[in-house]
């Protein structure tokens, strides 16, 4: 429930501080007094868009401050728990400068006006003057229904499940168009794998196929060349062993002296021995391990041959190709995924238009279980309201195509007299009565609402005489549910109120402020005479006010 609204630097408001209560207010003054002001700096508490015309002519900011008890309302505490902000009172504060900008807080925490607007929800309901346009409107018509019927969540739900479905339907579409360019573009990559999966090259095969080519073409010239050295190192006459041995019986048959003089020769020539006769060794050795392979060269030389045409097709070098079949490959296999993927995502697009249709489906079953119930509940208000012969109609129509609210259409049909089959709102209706009609539909919405608060501003607009104390029995009902702020001109309406606030626009040193009062039992006698009467107010209408006001207290 509003406790307080604080206005500061506002419109042509300079300070202003109001306590509200429950039960019914009524909120009256004359023409252009500022009473939408009232509503507008709520309004801007509770979220609404502002700009720099907001701010008093001359002030530097407007500051508006509205205090609630939530103490009742769960769903605002959990919304305020959640982010640690919670209390059983709930400050809403909302500054705008000069230059535009704006900023608020809740419970003196910095927020963001979309979390005023959230929180607001919870808090509040507004019905305005202006609801019987936007009934000629066919969106109106299944918003109406689906909160008479407590859809909201299934319907945001609906919303949301449509949005995800048609957004992998579009996701499904783009892969698609795509197809013919991808399977073109695989089925070159699968023919240029296939021919590297064929080639089989491995890492590191081109160099030791390019060594071995080089070993096995010179195989026969390498003997030739190993077997002469032999013959150097060890030929029965000539080679060097034979020598070496020559040297060596020569020197040791020399007296002791000299010998002993040649005795580091002698042992270098020892030593040459010895590594010439394994120097010859080692030489048989690969003599003996080394065959020539004519037919390995010629398959060498085959295998070097194809892997340089393959590099040659693919422009690249014969060392580059073990690379380039890893990168065609995985290009491969992503395509491959993206076949994959869009199977996937045709398989998220049937589940998500499933869960779609099921959840359409019970929405569907409760609009229609609820129309003829709404239809009802309004048209006995307006029976109440002085259209007893008049026929109401919720109509539901099946939509050809799925749209986000699923697939009815609603359509809110009446007919003023007996006798005629009702018909749309804007092709019946005369303005008297679709105000009427407006102001039933807002009065049943609020008697389902969970919100205690409710506003209606100037809701009355075309009503008068009888019908418009029955606008004020309405508002009063309301009111001993929970809190009703209501902004009239009729007498008859505001009369009915628990309490009632007069504004008035004063003027003073060229300056227009507006200033607000609480009306005591001769106050609101005055305000209601001159409702009645205009400026002057004669004894007849002073007494006619108080008819009024006795009327209502002894029903009340």
């Amino acid at each position: 429930m509003l406790l307080q609204l604080a206005i500061h630097d506002f419109a042509i408001v300079e300070t202003l501080e109001l306590d509200f209560r429950r039960g019914m207010t009524a909120i009256t003054g004359e023409t252009g007094a500022g009473k939408s002001i009232l509503l507008g700096a709520l309004g801007l508490c509770l979220g609404e868009r502002a700009d720099a015309g907001s701010v008093r002519h001359g002030a530097e900011r407007a500051d508006i401050i509205a205090r609630f008890d939530i103490s009742g309302l769960a769903e605002a505490r959990q919304w305020l728990g959640e982010r640690e902000l919670g209390s059983d009172d709930c400050l809403l504060r909302r500054v705008i400068t000069a230059s535009g900008r704006s900023k608020a807080w809740i419970n003196g925490t910095p927020c963001t006006i979309s979390d005023l607007r959230e929180l607001g929800e919870c808090l509040i309901d507004i019905h305005s003057q202006h609801a019987h346009h936007s009934l000629l409107k066919e969106e109106t018509h299944l918003r109406q229904l689906d909160e008479y019927a407590g859809l909201e969540p299934q319907t945001a739900q609906l919303r949301e499940e449509f949005r995800q479905w048609q957004d992998a339907h579009r996701r499904l579409k783009r892969m698609s168009n795509d197809g013919d360019e991808i399977r073109a573009r695989r089925q070159l990559l699968r023919y240029q794998v296939e021919e590297l999966d064929e080639l089989a090259l491995s890492e590191g095969e081109l160099e030791a196929l390019e060594q071995e080519q080089e070993t096995l073409a010179n195989a026969e010239q390498t003997l030739e060349e190993a077997q002469a050295a032999v013959d150097c190192c060890d030929h029965d006459d000539e080679g060097a062993l034979v020598r070496i041995n020559q040297a060596v019986t020569r020197l040791t048959h020399l007296p002791g002296n000299e010998r002993g003089a040649l005795a580091s020769a002698l042992g270098m020539l020892d030593e040459a021995r010895i590594q010439i006769e394994e120097a010859a060794r080692e030489l048989h050795r690969f003599i003996e391990v080394t065959e020539l392979d004519p037919e390995r060269l010629a398959f060498v030389d085959e295998r070097l041959g194809r892997i340089h045409q393959i590099a040659r097709k693919h422009h690249v070098m014969p060392d580059e190709l073990h690379g380039l079949h890893q990168r065609l490959s995985e290009e491969l296999e992503g395509l491959g995924g993206d076949e994959d993927a869009i199977e996937v995502l045709r398989e998220e697009v049937a589940s998500r238009r499933d869960s779609w249709k099921t959840l359409a489906t019970e929405v569907g079953s409760r609009r229609t279980a609820a129309a003829p119930s709404l239809a009802s509940d309004i048209q006995d208000q307006l029976a109440f309201l002085g259209m007893a012969k008049a026929t109401f109609e919720v109509a539901i129509e099946a939509r050809e195509r799925p749209q986000p609210e699923g697939m009815e259409r609603i359509h809110f049909r009446i007919s003023a007299n007996p006798g005629q089959p009702p018909r749309a709102l804007a092709k019946v209706a005369s303005g008297g009565e679709l105000s009427r009609v407006s102001l039933a539909i807002q009065v049943v919405a609020a008697s389902r609402s969970t919100i205690p608060s409710l506003v209606f501003d100037e809701v009355d607009v075309g009503i008068s005489g009888a019908t418009a104390e029955i606008v004020g029995q309405l508002l009063r009902r309301l009111g001993d549910k929970g809190q009703v702020l209501t902004v009239t001109h009729l007498p008859q309406v505001a009369a009915q109120a628990h309490q009632h606030l007069h504004i008035e626009k004063q003027a003073e040193n060229n300056n227009t402020r507006t200033h607000m009062e609480l009306l005591d039992e001769s106050g609101r006698v005055r305000e209601l005479a001159r409702m009645l009467g205009g400026i002057h107010l004669s004894e007849q209408t002073l007494a006619h006010a108080r008819e009024m006001l006795g009327a209502t207290d002894s029903r009340h």
